[in-house]
């Protein structure tokens, strides 16, 4: 039993760790359970090619019109690589939230590298998905939308 005290506890610190490394600008952060769901969503739009990795590809997703999710790590340093993001995300009227850690989105993602954004869109940019699995990402990613919205309404 002893053991899984000293585990429970390193998780705790690894999270405390986590929010201490969060920059200033990151708000709407996302609560533990809205985070956990949309780094889900991040997952299962990088197995059907849904997904834009990265602030030059998010940047230019946006700028060419292309609506969707847009997800930003809060512990970005320095924080003037992202700071543009959420203007743009505003001005396009694209939801946006922060998690705590570029590496937990970058696991998400299916990349090794820690990213800075992602951008989740509603459907594939190439090729199409089958109907039954575009109907489970679709609904997913209504959820996670309608929330991360919300979020962002109840901040202002």
């Amino acid at each position: 039993m002893g053991g899984s005290d000293s585990e429970a506890e390193k998780s705790a610190l690894k999270e405390k760790k986590k929010l201490q490394a969060l920059s200033p600008i990151s708000k709407p952060l996302a609560s533990k359970k809205l985070s956990k769901r949309t780094l889900k969503l991040v997952r299962k739009a990088a197995e059907h090619k849904c997904l834009k990795r990265g602030v030059k590809e998010v940047v230019k997703s946006i700028r060419r019109g292309n609506k969707g999710v847009c997800v930003i790590a809060g512990n970005i340093t320095p924080i003037d690589v992202i700071t543009h993001v959420p203007i743009l995300c505003e001005e396009a009227e694209i939801p946006y939230v922060y998690v705590t850690s570029k590496e937990d989105l970058a696991n998400a993602s299916a990349t090794k590298r820690p990213t800075c954004c992602v951008l989740v869109l509603p459907k594939p940019v190439k090729g199409e998905l089958a109907e039954e699995e575009e109907q489970k990402l679709k609904t997913e990613y209504d959820q996670v939308a309608t929330e991360v919205t919300s979020l962002a309404a109840s901040m202002f």
